[in-house]
């Protein structure tokens, strides 16, 4: 099988494309649909034997992909593999700032070196990477980069180092959207709501019942995909979207308006009610969190 993106074929033949934590989750998604559009697809993760996995998956797919790996909390080391990428590849057309990851703390919980941890992940690392992807080969070429953040939206409880990393990225892009504008570099953002993606293995066991029951607060009355996601990253990578920067899309099902008493209405039963809200799953090797595997 293919990846079933609704994108046009060859989108982006002769491009190459960044993607941060390619090696999982949702850049993994990203990184299959871009290369399945034609690009040539950089991954950069920190764990050596998931990039190789997935550029494995990507290659056997009929693919063009390489792989780097970088802390991408550490300046040198992002300057180094921004160079190494363009030495392999000649340009960089497109950057996917995925990477990131936070822990389950209340605020009153959260160490000076943890907080620092997740802010230097979610924040930092991105625009390290931006602005050596700008520097070293954008400022010549135009491109365009999507950095991913999250539902954060009045607040982020039991997350709050993450939630204000994260609105950070959504500042840092609108400011870059407006700084590089002028050498025809398009910089955006996606926040993906409750996504059901890998990235929800990583929280505790106990954890699970809880995230189950999150679906119950989406008025779209699910969660949303890998691919539904990479939809939307792709979308503000393409030419459709050459008016488009500093804003920031949301994938999330509406759940940010959800008030408290307003009556839950998840879609009915009938044809069009389906139809609008159903999953779109163009992934062919997406994997069921192991939260749902019960």
């Amino acid at each position: 099988m293919q990846y079933g993106s609704v994108f046009a074929p060859n989108l982006f033949a002769g491009k190459v494309a960044v993607v941060t934590g390619g090696g999982s989750g949702i850049g993994r998604c990203v990184a299959h649909e871009l290369a399945a559009l034609g690009a040539q697809v950089a991954l950069v993760g920190r764990k050596l034997e998931k990039l190789q996995k997935v550029a494995d998956e990507i290659t056997a797919d009929g693919g063009t992909v390489s792989f780097q790996v970088c802390d991408i909390r550490e300046e040198e080391s992002v300057k180094q593999t921004v160079a190494a990428i363009l030495a392999q590849h000649g340009r960089i057309d497109a950057l996917v700032n995925n990477a990131g990851g936070q822990f389950m703390t209340p605020l009153e919980a959260i160490s000076a070196k943890g907080w620092q941890a997740v802010v230097n992940t979610n924040l930092t690392g991105g625009f390290l990477m931006a602005r050596e992807c700008y520097l070293q080969a954008m400022n010549k070429t135009g491109g365009s980069i999507v950095n991913i953040v999250a539902d954060m939206w009045g607040s982020m409880p039991g997350m709050g180092h993450s939630g204000a990393a994260r609105a950070g990225m959504v500042s840092f892009t609108e400011t870059a959207a407006v700084e590089w504008a002028g050498k025809g570099v398009r910089v955006n953002a996606v926040a993906p709501g409750y996504i059901a993606s890998s990235g929800m293995d990583n929280y505790p066991v106990e954890a699970g019942p809880m995230i189950r029951e999150i679906a119950k607060t989406i008025p779209a009355g699910r969660f949303g995909t890998e691919s539904e996601t990479a939809a939307g990253i792709v979308f503000l990578l393409s030419p459709a979207a050459s008016f488009i920067s500093g804003t920031t899309l949301r994938i999330d099902g509406a759940r940010p308006q959800a008030r408290s008493g307003y009556p839950m209405r998840v879609p009915d039963a009938t044809v069009q009610a389906r139809d609008a809200v159903k999953a779109f799953n163009g992934f062919h090797r997406a994997i069921v969190p192991k939260v749902f595997q019960v």
